[in-house]
């Protein structure tokens, strides 16, 4: 099943993408409509991550194309705004966590110019959104994991762009920053961000998403999470992986999704 939407924020056509001639991505075709909270589910291996990074002009094409806002990336970057992994980040790197939130504000600044008291403001009420601003002097290096990835989010806030693409957000952090994490996300969509996940939990995603992708190197489904969040499409991405997650075959077999918070 893969829905197609008009005037969509990401279209990606006929998208492959091979690491040392091996395919990581075949034929990729998909659309994602504005204003969504999307996750990107499957196996590991099956390029989550990938898709991300080719989106983000990281990893080269081998075919097809990405259209963002109906332009190419270079066209549209101070709109779009990333969040990798935790684990692919190196946190020994000397700064503060101002400094992390004010990287967000580059965009606007230009090349050597200094962040004004302005970009400080909107830094300093992005921190206090993830509930970090009293650590807004600490070393980056000094914080737990779950305090990085908020300090990572506060720094994409500050950027204040239209779609944002985030690698495993929920990664290694505790239940309340996760909490804190979706809330924030159902914030930016409900005021028209469009923001899009690499998510791993599948008892959470059909609460959390309001549009999903299976993905297992191609494309299974791309649609709302209702019509596409089914035993059937789940199967086909997971194969026999899929009875070791016991407690979602339960809630599937029953077909009654939880209702959205």
């Amino acid at each position: 099943m893969n829905i197609q939407v008009e005037n969509p924020i990401v279209e990606i056509h006929d998208l492959t993408v091979s690491y040392s001639r091996k395919p990581v991505l075949w034929g990729i075709d998909l659309t994602i409509p504005s204003g969504s909270l999307v996750g990107i589910i499957g196996p590991n291996g099956a390029g989550k991550s990938t898709i991300l990074k080719t989106t983000m002009g990281l990893i080269p094409v081998s075919s097809g194309y990405i259209k963002l806002f109906g332009k190419d990336l270079d066209e549209v970057r101070d709109k779009v705004s990333y969040v990798p992994q935790r684990e692919s980040v190196d946190w020994d790197f000397p700064a503060s966590v101002m400094d992390v939130v004010l990287m967000g504000r580059y965009n606007r600044l230009g090349l050597f110019k200094r962040p004004r008291n302005a970009d400080k403001d909107v830094a300093m009420e992005c921190l206090q959104k993830v509930g970090m601003e009293a650590f807004v002097k600490r070393q980056i290096s000094q914080l737990s994991g779950g305090q990085q990835q908020r300090v990572f989010l506060a720094r994409a806030l500050a950027q204040d762009a239209d779609l944002y693409f985030m690698d495993e957000p929920f990664a290694g952090v505790d239940a309340a920053t996760e909490a804190a994490i979706i809330k924030l996300l159902r914030e930016m969509t409900a005021k028209g961000k469009t923001v899009i996940v690499v998510h791993h939990d599948l008892q959470s995603a059909v609460d959390y998403f309001n549009w999903i992708l299976l993905l297992n190197m191609r494309l299974v489904a791309s649609g709302p999470t209702d019509k596409v969040f089914t035993q059937q499409l789940l199967q086909e991405t997971y194969g026999g992986k899929l009875t070791l997650l016991s407690k979602v075959g339960d809630l599937l077999e029953k077909e009654q999704f939880p209702t959205r918070e």
